[in-house]
């Protein structure tokens, strides 16, 4: 396999992981940073539909900078994802768990938790980026109206 790294004029785009019978085709979702959350939901159950019935083109699986892979919808709290080139990072996005946490006052009080993790090949990406990156993640899931502004 030749590991090729993205070519910077090509458009950028999100890949997201989907299960087809064959194995593993990862979709791009292009312009995601400009589109709303129901916009890249409704875009992504197409190409997963698609991808599923064999009828994606090339271009809406080639190239993209970056891959989601989400193993919470089966019920996964935790897995490493693996890059799948010519994506630089990939995302873990594990199942919803409930954990006992503290609230301001020191009681113990049920907390919805998410793990994210990222992946990605230093030789392209730094790892202070991740971090950046998981922290804006973790703004926004947490102050989720912000998402629509």
């Amino acid at each position: 396999m030749v590991w090729a790294l993205p070519d910077p004029l090509e458009p950028r785009g999100v890949r997201v992981a989907v299960s087809i019978p064959a194995g593993l085709i990862t979709p791009i979702i292009v312009g995601a940073d400009t589109k709303s959350v129901s916009a890249i939901s409704t875009e992504m159950k197409d190409l997963a539909s698609r991808a599923k019935e064999g009828k994606l083109q090339p271009p809406e699986y080639q190239g993209g900078t970056a891959s989601l892979s989400n193993m919470g919808m089966y019920g996964v709290e935790s897995f490493t994802a693996i890059i799948n080139p010519p994506s630089v990072s990939i995302v873990a996005v594990s199942a919803v768990g409930r954990r006992p946490d503290f609230d301001a006052t020191g009681a113990v009080v049920p907390r919805s938790v998410l793990k994210l993790t990222v992946g990605s090949d230093h030789r392209v990406v730094n790892g202070a980026e991740n971090a950046r990156y998981l922290a804006e993640v973790k703004r926004l899931l947490e102050h989720p109206l912000l998402l629509t502004v």
